[in-house]
This record gives structure tokens, sequence and C-alpha cells, in this order.
């Protein structure tokens, strides 16, 4: 049997593979999951699905969202620490990239993705993630 990765991109538009990543991982408007033989690096198959839940409801609902479709990576352009640390408790690896998703995920298919530092300001009144730079 061939392992499968599950990867969960956060795009900020509904354009697939050629959508753009969203800079903040709870503000998406979409999740594009993709499954990757882990063997060849083939895609099998894509699949766009709506975020329905709000940002700032609390427990960080987003990342139970995207849990529900058993991703074993993630890809945003940032996010805070509460969410990072729920992935974590769950065995997801949280990777960083601003651009098209397409280039992320080859990006991470050659190994040149970095994680994500957490947003330190993330919840302050006022306060509007601008995560670029922010990989680590």
């Amino acid at each position: 049997m061939t392992d499968l990765m599950r990867i969960g991109v956060v795009l900020k538009d509904g354009k697939g593979m050629e959508g753009n990543v969203c800079a903040h991982f709870g503000m998406c408007r979409t999740f594009l999951i993709i499954d990757i033989e882990a063997d060849n690096q083939t895609i099998q198959k894509t699949t766009i699905v709506p975020n329905t839940v709000q940002h700032g409801s609390g427990g960080c609902q987003v990342v139970d969202a995207i849990l529900e479709h058993q991703i074993t990576h993630v890809i945003a352009g940032g996010m805070g620490m509460s969410a990072q640390q729920k992935f974590m408790k769950r065995g997801v690896k949280i990777f960083g990239f601003q651009g098209i998703a397409k280039d992320g995920i080859d990006a991470l298919l050659t190994n040149s993705l970095g994680g994500i530092e957490p947003c330190k300001e993330h919840g302050a009144v006022g306060h509007e993630c601008h995560h670029e730079g922010r990989f680590v």
C-alpha cells in the first residue's frame, strides 16, 4: 500500500492550484486539499472546500474545520500560536509560504519550505496580521 500525503493549503480565493495562499490561516476563504502519493510525489486528487467557520469565534475553529479532512501537512502564509499548537498536537506538519498554491506544493515536495513564526500580536485589538517575512 502506498502512503499518501494529504496537504491542506489555505487560500484567499477559490482558484485551486492557481489560487493565492492566504496570508493568515484563520482568514482563508477556501481550503485546497491535495492528496499526493508519497513515494513518487504525484498528485492523486485535489479538492476545493469552502471555509464556513468564522475566524475569531474562539478555539481556533478553522483548525478543527480543516482537520476534518485528515490532513498531514498544512501550508499558510501565517498563523497564530494557538492554531500551531493545535496542529502540532495532531501531528500535522506546518509550513509557511506566500504566493501561488502550486508553487507552495512544489516547494514542499522539494523540501524547500520552512515553518511559520507565530504572530506575536495575534488577537490584539485592532491588529491585522501581515505575515510577510515571518517564515523560519
